[in-house]
């Protein structure tokens, strides 16, 4: 920090945020098992979206032909990048299909697992530069209680920052969360998180591209192009850059006046691994969170009402407000990202066919007849009781219910899924679904080194105390 800034007394966010990267001990096993999953489950979700062209093409070095001495690896294929590329990469692979980890609250909810990429491809870069200067290089473990650090940052902020009301895309968290966690990867110092994160409070980008008829593509990489972001900023700090105090807190120039209308967290949740230990997984269907227990209600239905598409009278589907305001839509429908946040879309796909893949929302599938049919038999309405289980912070629920009724008066009855699979209250049942989600992946990606890969996720420890640098090589693109 400059001299004139180190004058001034740094905003009390940015302290608290520093000393918790900084001096926090994670002394949880159930945070450290659910980090261990949640890296397995990102990256499941990395290697399935390199099925996809539209996400491929994103990939590799900005100029075609560069290379990067111990540069870091990107999964599943043959890239070695700087990690600020590969931070990219990693981070648009992982939340492409919109399948990754998700931690649902008001007034902000966040993907967590936003941060994999960022930490991932730094600590593999860091590492193979260690060893080639004759150090140890970086383990899992190191990786894993980034991954915890910067969950909880995401989660716990985004419950007191209303980012969305004021227009804010919900990963400039997750930047804060990278610059933070990547400058103590690093090898920072307190004040060079303190500096790192302050200018991460710089850039606010639009939340736009989400909703209603805007919803594009972006949503894919905007998490990504703000965690390489984050990865930069903490190069930066590392190398002097100064910090700015009020970056926060300024009265009249301060990120909070200016994107916040002057509002400042209530700061009343203290950060340690919460976030980690009750992380929402996504482990069904690959579709927006709020819609992932309707799915589940849809596919139980599906055997029940696949022979008679053509008798449906109305489909009813009882949910909360959150999923009325964000995904129930009618009208054309333009790409793949605005049917994949259209909760009638995606019912309707999973009632029809009994699933709902990525491919599922492409135009081919689309141009079924009998979706656009299905979505307009939907009454779609909310139920006061399932908002109220949604904002209760001790519950974290996401109730939806489907009835199909048809033309003759009979029915299916109502259907009712109060918490998807992959909420922490059903994790004996959502875990092994987890790993299946995994090994599935690694096996189509990485057929000859899916056992060797299998069995070390499998093996906590062993996991651990693994080489970042070997690890990434085995999840390298076999030749």
């Amino acid at each position: 920090m400059s001299a004139h800034a180190a004058s001034l007394p740094a905003d009390a966010l940015l302290v608290e945020i520093a000393d918790y990267v900084d001096g926090y001990a994670v002394n949880s096993d159930a945070a450290w098992n659910m980090a261990r999953h949640c890296l397995m489950d990102s990256l499941a979700c990395a290697l399935e979206a390199l099925d996809h062209p539209s996400c491929v093409k994103l990939l590799g070095p900005a100029v075609p032909g560069i290379t990067v001495t111990h540069g870091a690896r990107v999964p599943g294929t043959r890239y070695l990048l700087d990690p600020v590329t590969a931070a990219f990469d990693i981070g648009c692979m992982v939340r492409w299909l919109d399948f990754s980890d998700t931690w649902v609250t008001s007034p902000t909810t966040t993907h967590p697992s936003d941060d994999v990429g960022a930490i991932l491809a730094t600590a593999d870069y860091l590492s193979r530069v260690r060893v080639s200067e004759g150090r140890p290089p970086l383990t899992v473990k190191d990786v894993l209680e980034g991954m915890i650090k910067a969950h909880e940052l995401q989660g716990v902020l985004g419950g007191e920052l209303a980012l969305v009301e004021h227009g804010i895309d919900h990963p400039f968290l997750a930047k804060l969360a990278v610059a933070a966690v990547v400058t103590k990867l690093l090898g920072g110092t307190r004040g060079q998180i303190v500096n790192a994160v302050s200018l991460a409070f710089f850039d606010a980008s639009l939340c736009v591209h989400r909703y209603n008829t805007n919803t594009g593509p972006r949503k894919g990489w905007a998490a990504a192009d703000a965690t390489s972001q984050g990865v930069r900023l903490a190069l930066m700090a590392l190398k002097g850059e100064p910090g700015y105090p009020q970056a926060f807190s300024h009265p009249k120039w301060g990120f909070a006046i200016t994107f916040l209308g002057g509002e400042t967290p209530r700061r009343e949740t203290p950060f340690g691994t919460a976030v980690m230990e009750h992380v929402l997984f996504k482990l069904l269907v690959p579709v927006v969170i709020h819609a992932q227990s309707s799915i589940e209600c849809a596919l139980e239905l599906h055997p029940k009402v696949k022979a008679r598409i053509d008798d449906i009278a109305n489909i009813q589907v009882a949910t909360h407000r959150i999923t009325m305001d964000k995904i129930v839509k009618t009208g054309p429908l333009r790409n793949a990202a605005d049917r994949d946040h259209c909760l009638q879309y995606a019912i309707a796909v999973a009632l029809l066919h009994g699933r709902l893949t990525a491919s599922d929302y492409e135009d081919d599938v689309a141009a079924d007849p009998r979706i656009d049919r299905l979505r307009a038999l939907m009454t779609v309405k909310e139920d006061p009781r399932y908002t109220t289980m949604y904002r209760d912070t001790t519950l974290r629920a996401n109730p939806n219910a489907i009835e199909v009724r048809f033309k003759d008066g009979t029915g299916t009855g109502r259907v009712e899924a109060l918490y998807p699979i992959g909420h922490s209250s059903r994790r004996k049942e959502g875990l092994p679904v987890l790993v299946r989600k995994f090994e599935q992946r690694v096996a189509r990606r990485l057929p000859r080194r899916r056992g060797a890969i299998g069995a070390l996720c499998q093996d906590h420890e062993r996991l651990m105390g693994a080489a970042v640098n070997e690890f990434s090589d085995l999840l390298a693109a076999e030749a």
